[in-house]
Parts: C-alpha cells; sequence; structure tokens
C-alpha cells in the first residue's frame, strides 16, 4: 500500500489523525501532497497574511516531513473544481492505491472532498477521511432529541459530559521514520502574485515548533491569570496561537492537554484562568458544531434567517472609515489598525468593533466579515462568521439585540491608562489619561484626528427599532 496524504489545514505531522493512520497503512511509502488553489482561495477572502503565513507552514511542514523520508509535493489549480482529476493524476503517476486526508466542514470543502471521494473510488482506489479538526467526534455531541445545539451553554454541558465518559479523540505521535521512496519534495512557492500582502514573520513564525513553544509558553507564565487579563488589549494576556490553530499547525487536541496537565485533569472546574480558557477551546469546538448543522451560514446567510430583512446601511464611506480606523472613536480605530498592521486582533476589541460596525453605523455584518477574513492571520471562517453574527444578534447564541457596547466605557474599562490606544492610535500619544478615550469632547475640532462619525444615540435608537419591528 502506498498512501497519497493529502494536507490542507492540519499542516503538521505531530498529532495529525490521516497522517497516523496512512504511516500505520503503508508499506511502500507514504507521498504527502498540498494543492495551491488561489483563485478559490480569494473567492474565500484569504488575504495575503494568511497566504503567507500557510504558505511558510506548508514549508516547513515538507522540511519535517523530509525527515521522515515523506516527500510533500505540490499541485496548483485555481480553484477546487480541478482537484479530483490533479490528484488522481498524481496517485495513478505515484501509483498511490489510497488517499487519506482530514475532514474539513465548510460547504465548498465538503463539496470538494465528495468530488474527490468518487473519482478515486470510481478508480478503484480507496479514500479514506478522518475527524481531526477538533477535540472531540462533533457529530456525537447532539441534544437528547439528537438534534444539533443552538446555544453554547447546554452544547458545552454536552460536550464535557462526552468528555469525562469517553475522553478526547486520540493524540497520535509523529510517524516513523520511513524507507526513502526516491522522490524530492516540490519547492514551495514564497508568494502567490494574484493574493499579495506584507509578511510579519517576526510575529508569526512558522512551523510546529514554534507553535509548541508558544503553547508552552502560555501555559507556564499566563494561563492561570487568564481570566484577569484576557481582555486587557495592552497586555500579554491572551495564548496568541489562534493562527496555528487555523492553520493546523497546531490540534486543539495538544491545547487541551497542555491546559488539563496544568489544571490537574480538570476539564471545567480547578483553576479559573485554565478552565476560563478550556471553555475558549470549547467555543471553537461550537462554531464547527454550528458548521456541520446548519451549512446555511457558510452561504452569506444568517442563523436567524429572519433578520435577514433588517435595512442594513451600505454606507461605503462609513465603511471604509471604520476599515482604516478613522472613526473618531479611540478604542475602535485602535482595534482596526493592530489588525491592518499585524493580522491579529485582541478578542474584546474583535468584539467591540463589530459590534460598533453593525449597531452603530449598522452596517452589514458580511462586509466586516469578509474584511476581517481578508485581514487576519488566523482567519477561520467558523470562528470568524460565528464572532460576526454574535455581534450583530443574527446568529446563534447571540447577543440580545438591544445590547450595544458603548466604546467609551469599554475603552475606559479595558484600557484605562489609553496604553493600547497610544500604541496604535499616535495621534493621541500625548493625551493625558483622561481625555484619551474621549479627545474631542475636551477639545473640539483642535486635534489631527477625526471627528466622531456617528451619533451614537440616535445609532441605538435606530439598530433597536429595527430589531423590534422584525419581531413584530
Amino acid at each position: 500500500m502506498r498512501p497519497l496524504m493529502w494536507f490542507r489545514t492540519d499542516l503538521r505531522v505531530d498529532d495529525n489523525t490521516a497522517l497516523h493512520h496512512a504511516g500505520k497503512a503503508s508499506d511502500r511509502g507514504v507521498i504527502g501532497v498540498f494543492a495551491i488553489c488561489p483563485g478559490q482561495w480569494d473567492e474565500h477572502h484569504w488575504g495575503g497574511m494568511k497566504v503567507d503565513f500557510v504558505l511558510r507552514n506548508v514549508q516547513a511542514l515538507s522540511e519535517a516531513l523530509a525527515r521522515l523520508n515523506i516527500p510533500l509535493l505540490v499541485i496548483q489549480t485555481e480553484r477546487f473544481d480541478a482537484l479530483p482529476q490533479k490528484l488522481l493524476q498524481l496517485a495513478r503517476k505515484h501509483q498511490c492505491d489510497a488517499l487519506y486526508f482530514n475532514r474539513e466542514h465548510e460547504v465548498n470543502e465538503l463539496r470538494r472532498d465528495r468530488e474527490v471521494t468518487d473519482a478515486f473510488e470510481q478508480d478503484g482506489r480507496e479514500a479514506h477521511a478522518f475527524t481531526d479538526q477538533t477535540i472531540l467526534d462533533l457529530a456525537q455531541v447532539r441534544t437528547g432529541a439528537g438534534g444539533w445545539y443552538t446555544v453554547f451553554t447546554p452544547f458545552k454541558r454536552k460536550w464535557c459530559e462526552r468528555f469525562k465518559d469517553n475522553g478526547p479523540l486520540p493524540a497520535w505521535p509523529k510517524p516513523r521514520r520511513q524507507a526513502p521512496t526516491g522522490l524530492a519534495p516540490d519547492t514551495i512557492p514564497a508568494a502567490i502574485e494574484s493574493l499579495p500582502g506584507h509578511p510579519r514573520p517576526e510575529l508569526w513564525p512558522a512551523g510546529e515548533q514554534a507553535a509548541r513553544r508558544r503553547l508552552q509558553s502560555f501555559v507556564n507564565k499566563r494561563i492561570e491569570r487568564y481570566h484577569q487579563t484576557r481582555d486587557i488589549p495592552a497586555l500579554e494576556g491572551t495564548s496568541a496561537l489562534s493562527p496555528y490553530l487555523a492553520a493546523g499547525v497546531l490540534s486543539s487536541r495538544r491545547c487541551l492537554t497542555a491546559a488539563l496537565q496544568a489544571n490537574n485533569g480538570r476539564v471545567d472546574s480547578g483553576r479559573k484562568g485554565i478552565a476560563v480558557w478550556i471553555s475558549e477551546l470549547i467555543w471553537r469546538e461550537f462554531y464547527r458544531h454550528i458548521l456541520m448543522g446548519f451549512p446555511r451560514v457558510c452561504m452569506d446567510r444568517p442563523f436567524r434567517v429572519e433578520t435577514d430583512q433588517l435595512p442594513w446601511s451600505h454606507d461605503e464611506r462609513r465603511f471604509r472609515a471604520w476599515c482604516e480606523g478613522q472613526t473618531g472613536f479611540p478604542i475602535v480605530d485602535a482595534g482596526m489598525r493592530q489588525l491592518a498592521e499585524t493580522g491579529w486582533m485582541h478578542n474584546r476589541l474583535r468584539m467591540v468593533v463589530a459590534m460598533f460596525l453593525t449597531k452603530d453605523l449598522f452596517i452589514d455584518w458580511r462586509w466586516g466579515e469578509r474584511h476581517f477574513l481578508r485581514h487576519l492571520v488566523d482567519g477561520d471562517f467558523a470562528s470568524n462568521n460565528g464572532g460576526w453574527q454574535w455581534s450583530a444578534s443574527t446568529g446563534t447564541d447571540a447577543a440580545p439585540y438591544f445590547r450595544i457596547f458603548n466604546p467609551l466605557s469599554q475603552s475606559r474599562r479595558f484600557d484605562p491608562d489609553g496604553e493600547f490606544t497610544r500604541r496604535f492610535v499616535p495621534e493621541l500619544k500625548d493625551l493625558p489619561r483622561e481625555t484619551i478615550h474621549e479627545p474631542h469632547a475636551k477639545w473640539p475640532g483642535e486635534l489631527d484626528y477625526p471627528q466622531p462619525i456617528t451619533d451614537r444615540s440616535a445609532a441605538r435608537a435606530r439598530v433597536i427599532e429595527a430589531f423590534r419591528h422584525l419581531s413584530r
């Protein structure tokens, strides 16, 4: 048996379910393949920062595989629809009997995988798919009636029950070194011309070792205070592991294992900071659960279908000001500029800026969702969509429509000294802490900084009325 191992959002050799099983089945050597699909990536709103991060991690993966004598080959096609034949041709060329891959849950990816599987089986070859993106098999986390959960708290309760009863999916060690295949790995392109971006390798180093070091540093130094520091953007209070999880450079199972070791094996009790961080891993599982049960969210549809009738604004001038961090609301602008400069945004600020766009500006949440995907190095469809629909009050387990974050109070509460704001809005760096949150209140028209682009009280009244009308 010679397996063809198809890597996608699982760019690692450690704890890679499909790779483990491919190695066990092989007697003539595993061959790896990665598909570059620029047109499809663009259609899925991948930005240059994410593309750069993925390609650097594919290079790191190729080097790790080479140490195991597994060559990583590269195929390129604009869109997914050409992949069945491309992969099949590769399998025929190298006499691969079977294809191994880990499942993905988005609609286009599911369709792609069905077509690839059909092509292999019609050609007399096997195709083996594995559950790998999640800690538990989410198809087994169901309501008493067998349905899909739509609220996080009962989902988490059932998730924890399943975990305590059965444990997580197995975490697999990297495969053993195999006999040389005689094939050389392909060259990994450093960039995709049609998807340019500004790389930040100093912020987001590539490879499994970098991811594991970041995880261990977080667990050793910060996880116990996570519940106290996670909402303060000026602090290094979060794990910053999301890019590595999104690209599959690190498995969520390894993250949970490290947390459990620090928490005496307890998943929903024990040290508060650790329990809260584990809860964030479960949120990640929840949003994948939603993709599986309600695929419409992958097709530009809100979870709450009635909210498709909301009369969203399509004000391109205000949207551009939001994108550029020029709204006149310092904490909003600081968050948006952090995104543009680093490819990442603190989670508290993701909620603040998303609610500002959808509630204060009443702009369609899908505009913001796409903008985030275009700029996030950790762009992950499930988590991004879930977060945006929560903020817009259109999704499952959404914020009530009348809950609207006040940027001023959020700024004063979570950046009280203005340290984070000064870092990303240098026009305000010399202002005292008392005025930096609302600078135009003291110096109207005197600063080289935009006036607020909306009247918050009028905006709040408008959005509440729109949602009330919807419920009549």
